[in-house]
């Protein structure tokens, strides 16, 4: 037997023991970094994220938590309470409220669009709207579209331009 042959017998065992400890390792890295991201996000969007009551008790004590050395502590809890739980749909969750991801970025693009074609478009872009959300107060809105008009035609500051973002985005949430 050559020393070629022992290299292979070895890796081929190797494979069978499954991950190594560095493997293992930089998987509780990254779920404890998860959880950290978690824990930055703010109550309401917590409270978004598919979590068991272990986990969102942990959580919530992290908010109390002042000294470095225990918050370090507490998010190595968080990370091993992570193992458990679904990171992908936690993943899922926390890249929603990430402002740097992609998926934010494409969520508030679409809510600028949908101001732009309320200010602009009139009736039938206001029941366009309407149809895609009906949990949308109406009347709020009818008035929020037309203040922001009548501020663009007096070319003023768009104060009531960025309300009417913050509805849309409140509406968004809720659904």
């Amino acid at each position: 037997m050559s020393e070629f042959d022992d290299i292979h017998n070895a890796a081929e065992h190797d494979d069978e023991l499954g991950p190594s400890r560095t493997q293992i390792k930089r998987e509780m890295e990254a779920l404890q970094e998860l959880g950290r991201r978690v824990t930055e996000l703010r109550p309401d969007q917590q409270a978004q994220v598919p979590m068991d009551d272990a986990l969102r008790s942990a959580m919530e004590e992290m908010r109390r938590i002042s000294s470095h050395g225990a918050r370090k502590r507490h998010l190595q809890y968080i990370g091993k309470l992570m193992r458990t739980a679904d990171a992908d749909a936690i993943r899922e969750a926390v890249e929603r409220f990430d402002s740097a991801s992609a998926a934010h970025n494409q969520k508030f693009h679409a809510l600028e669009q949908w101001r732009e074609r309320l200010i602009s478009g009139g009736n039938d872009a206001l029941q366009a709207y309407i149809d895609e959300h009906p949990a949308a107060d109406i009347q709020h809105l009818r008035q929020l579209v037309r203040n922001a008009q009548k501020e663009r035609q007096l070319q003023k500051p768009p104060a009531n331009a960025r309300k009417l973002f913050q509805y849309l985005r409140e509406v968004a949430e809720q659904a």
